[in-house]
């Protein structure tokens, strides 16, 4: 059974960048390998799984073909191929090669043009199945009995194969031909093609049912009426070069031979270098067997030679083992590259024991007092600490020695003596959580404290701070996963309480086993924390750390404990109220379509917007061919057409009231019957507090009905108050004294308007003659120029002037303030020097990009290289601000209480006797937090509810 595999090389290595842009694998040498990794992923599945008896791999090259002469727009609109992605061609040719897999290539042709040949030359020659391998829909013009599509998932989980039933589906035509008839008509947006304006798939495929091609609709276009007539008679030529640019070429003039198709054994040697020098350790364990090692893994570097030669068993398998099949990468997944050889855990080199007897426990806590320092980790039943009951705890003193308690109420006594004791230091990962715990079982925790993730954090920001994810990048160990030792499946949750609160029924573990994967966390901890320590002081991040970030642990504690009070009556009454403006637009929208329609399904709304109103006369497509109907196409078209308007402030309302008016209820504790957010300091790269669970912070202020959900928050008790502490132009301050602009500074000594003295400046006229337009304008280049805003960028926003405008602005605005732009250079060129940027306290942010030869890949970074400073600056502020007003509060035993941070806010319980005491305490520790040349200034709102005070 002749069997051919047709790969279509660049739409699988774009597939495969793309899907792990979020969280991108990297080697050692700092080289994204995400688009090598997934295509050779992809490649092995293939192989295993397809079992093909002939294989090749079609790629573009940069020469222009016939389509550019017919249309010279064709793929005009499409982006620079990312750096990363150009760097990584290279060596997905090389595997290829590895492989001995043929690679097409013909300057001229695109790679679609070239499978398309080959695929029909086999199925004249006989072969009895063909499969074209690529996400492309446009391939389904060649799927006949013997062609199909061949489409990996995007989530490793299997392919779908599509034959000719499945394109009939897809497309709702009668037959594959169709499908350039289609796209002649629709257009492709992906590749510039324009078909003709206002029709749509389901339109198209209305005229295709009744005219069958589009030759044939052109000769009969007297028997349509109206728009659509007028649109395909006044496009008729463009439809026809749609067609011809949609249509795969069958004949190219490529030389091949079937032989040289047929799939070879692959060349051992040259992958078991590729893979080493790529860092492939999963990859290359599943291709070679166990005999694969890694440069990484130091105990078997010195043992491991690049031999051409394996064992059967190491060779590719036909077939692909269960648990392969389970996690097989027929597409790109988000696993680390370096899981397959690591050190698991070896109970003939370790000393873990599980404390049954007294005298255990009394030889623990000698331990910890004799090296006055210990890691540990608590092992509870459920990921939230509202409800967690406490199991047990793990404790280590130095590398591969620990001990495991199971908790019981006997041991309180002791723990807490221990954990009380100021002159021990205790290292946790993910302390917070941890300390959360001890302190809702009556255990509270003095003296040092360090946290290995937050360590991590502040070494490399923007990578991820997760125990097990360290423990393989940094440490080439792979700890045991939880599953191992518990059944999760089918966890019986906590009513009303988050998502994470599933109950783990502890009593079905074994105890053994269990404080095997305790003790091995705490080690982990133990020794993550001996490796991060000195890299703090490398990376002069050793005072954010000790003196910031450290002493917050326990004051986001106090504020997560706290808690904040809804009123559900409150935000019920906000919710009808907004469901009764939802239908009320709702009536609207469907009176200006002409009939009722799914508002929330963009295939509905676009063709009502685009066909049956026909609002443009070349709507914008996505990638999928269905109409652009997000919040950037629909606010173009606002100021003209009342519906798109009415559109954008249906999906604003029904995204109040799914994320807030449901959700916020469903958040509140049964136990204290209060809100408990979570705040993470590790989330951004620049240093904010980020909430969850629920995000507290993103609640909108700048609506009015956004600014409603905030009436709902209330006080603790009866005759209290919410007080809202809030940094004035915080971040424009910081820009004042970061660039040392003289101008900017006096106008906040002087405490004059500072958009209106913007205005004044930028327009060159008197501060008192500055109309509303005119400071509202100057406070969006103001806001603007922290975030490296372009011209274009600045025309968008403010919506009432060219980008001509827009540059004329900002180059008045730096004729005005020369310290801010010598500043804003000097930041860009620091960042370009050194690779990162940091904040006045110190904090860093690395730029890998500020190199890039891709200009918009480099711009996002030089824009970071501006912004970060400031709102990095921004964050240290508040988070000093706060450390110091806790203490006040504790000192002074008062009963108001910190409850949220959103971002430049604090909001508090306030008791009103205590008021005057309060203000003192903000105005003292906010504006005096960090010493700045600028000065700082905050406002202070006090209300019954957080939107009185705000």
């Amino acid at each position: 059974m002749k069997k051919l595999f047709l790969l279509d090389g660049m739409a699988l290595a774009y597939r495969a960048h793309f899907a792990l842009i979020r969280s991108p694998i990297f080697n050692s040498k700092g080289m994204n390998t995400s688009a090598v990794f997934g295509f050779t992923a992809t490649l092995i599945d293939l192989i295993q799984k397809g079992a093909p008896t002939h294989l090749a791999i079609a790629f573009d090259t940069s020469a222009p073909t016939e389509r550019h002469r017919l249309h010279p727009e064709y793929k005009a609109n499409r982006e620079a191929m990312p750096e990363d992605l150009s760097i990584a061609l290279p060596y997905i040719e090389s595997i290829a090669k590895g492989f001995n897999i043929p690679i097409l290539k013909l300057d001229g042709y695109e790679a679609d043009d070239i499978i398309g040949t080959i695929a029909k030359s086999a199925e004249r020659d006989g072969f009895d199945s063909i499969y074209m391998v690529t996400p492309d829909k446009d391939f389904g013009q060649l799927v006949s009995e013997k062609i199909h599509m061949y489409r990996p998932s995007r989530k490793g989980d299997g392919a779908e194969i599509w034959g000719i039933a499945e394109i009939l589906e897809k497309w709702d035509i009668q037959n594959t031909q169709q499908v350039i008839d289609m796209l002649g008509l629709c257009g492709d947006s992906s590749d510039n093609i324009p078909g003709v304006p206002g029709i749509g798939p389901k339109t198209a495929a209305k005229l295709l049912a009744r005219y069958q091609s589009v030759e044939n609709l052109l000769e009969h276009t007297s028997e349509l009426k109206g728009k659509q007539k007028e649109q395909i008679e006044s496009h008729a030529e463009q439809a026809k070069l749609s067609k011809v640019l949609a249509t795969i070429n069958q004949a190219v003039p490529i030389d091949y031979q079937w032989s040289a198709l047929a799939l070879q054994s692959p060349s051992n040697e040259a992958l078991s270098a590729l893979f080493y020098e790529l860092e492939f350790r999963t990859l290359g364990k599943r291709l070679f067997g166990d005999r694969y090692q890694h440069a990484g893994d130091r105990e078997a570097e010195a043992n491991f030679t690049l031999s051409g030669e394996l064992s059967p068993d190491a060779q590719i398998k036909p077939h692909a083992t269960a648990q392969e099949q389970q996690a097989g990468e027929t597409a790109p997944v988000a696993i680390e590259e370096n899981s397959a050889t690591l050190k698991h855990l070896d109970k003939t080199q370790v000393r873990y024991q599980l404390i049954k007897e007294d005298s255990n426990l009394k030889s623990l806590i000698q331990a910890i007092e004799r090296s006055q320092c210990f890691a540990f980790d608590t092992e509870t039943d459920s990921l939230d600490t509202q409800i967690a009951n406490l199991k047990g705890i793990a404790f280590v003193t130095k590398k591969n020695q620990g001990w495991f308690l199971p908790y019981k109420p006997e041991h309180h006594s002791v723990l807490k003596a221990l954990f009380a004791n100021p002159d021990i230091t205790k290292i946790g990962h993910n302390l917070k959580y941890d300390l959360s715990i001890l302190q809702n079982h009556g255990i509270d925790v003095t003296g040092t404290c360090y946290d290995s993730l937050i360590a991590h954090a502040l070494i490399e920001p923007e990578q991820r701070h997760n125990l097990d994810i360290l423990a393989e990048n940094l440490l080439q160990y792979k700890t045991i996963p939880f599953s191992e030792i518990a059944n999760l499946e089918e966890l019986p949750k906590a009513k009303g309480a988050s998502k994470k609160a599933k109950i783990i029924d502890y009593e079905s573990i074994d105890l053994s086993a269990l404080a095997d994967y305790a003790i091995e966390d705490a080690d982990i901890t133990w020794q993550l924390w001996s490796l991060l320590k000195p890299q703090l002081e490398e990376r002069g991040q050793s005072q954010i750390f000790y003196k910031i970030e450290m002493p917050l642990l326990p004051v986001l504690i106090a504020m997560e404990t706290e808690g904040i009070t809804l009123c559900e009556e409150t935000l019920k009454a906000i919710g009808n109220s907004l469901s009764s403006e939802i239908d009320s637009l709702k009536t609207e929208i469907f009176e200006i379509a002409g009939e009722e329609f799914n508002l929330n399904s963009p295939k509905q709304l676009g063709i009502i917007l685009f066909e049956v109103l026909a609002l443009v006369e070349k709507p914008k497509k996505t990638k999928t061919g269905q109409y652009a109907t997000n919040e950037q196409t629909l606010s173009g078209l606002a100021g003209k057409h009342r519906i798109a308007a009415a559109i954008l402030e249906y999906r604003q309302l029904s995204k109040l009231i799914s994320t807030y008016i449901d959700a916020l209820p469903l958040a509140i504790s049964p136990k204290t019957q209060r809100i408990h957010t979570h705040f993470t300091q590790v989330q951004t790269a620049t240093g904010r507090l980020s909430s969850n669970q629920p995000n507290l912070q993103n609640i909108p202020i700048r609506s009015k009905n956004g600014k409603a959900i905030r009436k709902a928050f209330i006080p603790i008790n009866k005759g209290w108050k919410i007080l809202s502490a809030d940094y004035s132009q915080v971040e424009l301050r910081i820009l004042a004294a970061l660039s040392k602009d003289p101008s900017m500074i006096q106008a906040f000594h002087d405490k004059v308007d500072i958009h209106a003295s913007t205005a004044a400046r930028i327009f060159q006229i008197p501060i008192d003659s500055v109309s509303r337009e005119q400071r509202s304008t100057a406070k969006m280049v103001n806001f603007g120029i922290p975030y490296g805003i372009s011209a274009f960028g600045l025309a968008q926003r403010l919506g009432t002037v060219s980008r001509t405008e827009a540059k004329e602005l900002i180059e008045n605005y730096f004729q005005q303030f020369p310290t801010i732009e010598n500043y804003i250079e000097e930041q860009v060129e620091r960042a370009r020097k050194e690779g990162f940027v940091s904040t006045l306290m110190g904090r860093r942010r690395y730029l890998r990009d500020i190199n890039s030869s891709n200009g918009s890949i480099r711009a996002a970074a030089e824009r970071n290289a501006i912004n970060m400073p400031i709102q990095g600056t921004a964050a240290d502020l508040i988070k000093i601000a706060m450390i110091e007003i806790q203490k006040c509060f504790e000192s002074a035993q008062l009963k108001s209480k910190m409850l949220l941070q959103v971002h430049d806010e604090l909001v508090f319980d306030l008791k009103p006797e205590e008021e005057a005491e309060v203000r003192a305490i903000l105005e003292k520790e906010m504006v005096g937090a960090i010493q700045l040349d600028c000065p700082l200034e905050i406002e202070i709102g006090i209300g019954e509810n957080w939107l009185e005070a705000h």
